[in-house]
């Protein structure tokens, strides 16, 4: 398995002020889970120059795979384009390949305005979108995709399936206990500890309370490669035990 840092970008009013609910970070987590990775940010950002340049020039500092959903069609509010070109220091040109698909899509009615959709940082790689063949686009490992989930879901597939494809064998496990009648902040010192020592898995605590029967519980847990996980997990169990803590495989 292969830990890299993953991230995405929703870029529109439309998702802050509500008239749109985004669809981007729940898909993107439920293609991740089965490759053993998670995101490490999502930003949520409004259809504001400066705002996009700067948060795509900070994350393109990061060595994280991000997506980016959103302002790449051919309206006025549609940024994405541009400001991915100046966060790179990339010239805006058009995109000879994104022309030709565009054409073929619209014939004359690409012209005036749509084919300004052809107009990408320089350089750039194409994504293919099956859905009206308008693409997306790649730069590094910045990839920028509409913001139709329709359109944009299969595109980020066909991403992950071309330029991230799925390690085997993957040596990874999750595994994880039940604290019973224990506060979170009783068991901070020993995750503290537990991270320190086992430093090449990770760690997690979810608080969960069962309405009804007044009943809380602490899902603690690791997940890495396989023979670390089991070390740390017989590891906090002793731990545990010697705080006369009580804890169960199953809820």
């Amino acid at each position: 398995m292969t830990n890299r840092n993953w991230g995405i970008i929703v870029i529109g009013d439309e998702i802050l002020s509500g008239r749109r609910q985004d669809r981007h970070l729940q898909k993107t987590i439920e293609l991740l889970t089965p490759r053993h990775e998670g995101l490490q940010f999502a930003h949520y950002i409004g259809d504001d120059e400066a705002q996009i340049i700067s948060t795509l020039k900070a994350s393109m500092q990061e060595d994280a795979v991000v997506f980016s959903f959103g302002g790449i069609g051919g309206t006025p509010d549609d940024l994405t384009r541009q400001c991915a070109a100046i966060a790179a220091g990339m010239p805006l040109v058009r995109n000879s390949k994104a022309v030709e698909l565009i054409e073929g899509r619209f014939g004359e009615d690409a012209y005036p305005m749509r084919i300004r959709m052809a107009d990408l940082p320089e350089g750039c790689e194409l994504i293919p979108n099956p859905y009206n063949q308008i693409p997306g686009f790649r730069i590094g490992q910045h990839h920028f995709l509409p913001g139709f989930p329709v359109m944009a879901h299969p595109m980020m597939e066909w991403i992950l399936e071309t330029h991230y494809p799925i390690e085997t064998p993957a040596d990874y496990v999750e595994s994880a206990i039940y604290l019973h009648g224990t506060p979170e902040s009783s068991i901070v010192e020993t995750m503290e500890e537990m991270i320190a020592r086992y430093q090449d898995i990770r760690f997690f605590s979810l608080p969960i309370h069962r309405e009804g029967n007044g009943i809380n519980l602490i899902e603690f847990g690791a997940k890495g490669k396989t023979s670390d996980v089991e070390m740390a997990m017989d590891d906090l169990k002793s731990k545990l035990a010697e705080m006369d803590v009580r804890w169960t495989e199953e809820r």
